[in-house]
């Protein structure tokens, strides 16, 4: 068996989230942690003052996908407003997600994953800007915040026959 050295395709990727596949996503953005300075010493010492960079916060992820029948975006983002405007609203535990975002080679299989931690929707759009001259695919996007993501140890890389 020999390993696959080449670069995977981009456009080969799943989302993932309550154990399936979410139907016809096709775009994601990538994920960042967004670092902030700290400075560190003993108060007062300004020769023992030194600064490091803290990974303290996350970006955002958008999706894009297609507009489809399928509700799943637009129940998951609803449950944001429906958390304000109802008596009592949702918890946190139902409006959280976690996600799973995992590239796939040409036959399929998962050969990088991210788990993506506690997610919420800051933005939803469910229709874009509808132009009669343009011949374009309609656009959904949902902006998700996570309080973090790890690289999924258990995807290995897998081997081709031959």
């Amino acid at each position: 068996m020999k390993k696959r050295s080449d670069p995977y395709r981009n456009f080969r990727f799943r989302i993932r989230w309550n154990g399936r596949t979410v139907a016809a996503c096709n775009k994601a953005s990538g994920l960042a942690p967004s670092a902030e300075d700290q400075e560190e010493g003993a108060a007062g010492e300004a020769a023992g003052r030194f600064e490091s960079r803290d990974w303290t916060a996350y970006e955002a992820i958008t999706l894009e996908r297609g507009v489809t029948h399928d509700p799943e975006f637009e129940q998951w983002a609803n449950m944001l407003q429906d958390n304000y405007s109802a008596p009592g609203g949702v918890s946190l535990r139902e409006l959280r997600r976690d996600l799973r975002i995992e590239q796939v080679n040409e036959t399929g299989q998962t050969i990088l994953a991210f788990k993506v931690y506690r997610c919420w929707v800051s933005d939803y759009q469910a229709m874009p800007d509808l132009d009669a001259s343009s011949n374009a695919i309609a656009i959904q996007t949902i902006t998700i915040q996570n309080e973090g993501w790890e690289r999924d140890a258990d995807v290995r890389e897998p081997t081709e026959p031959g």
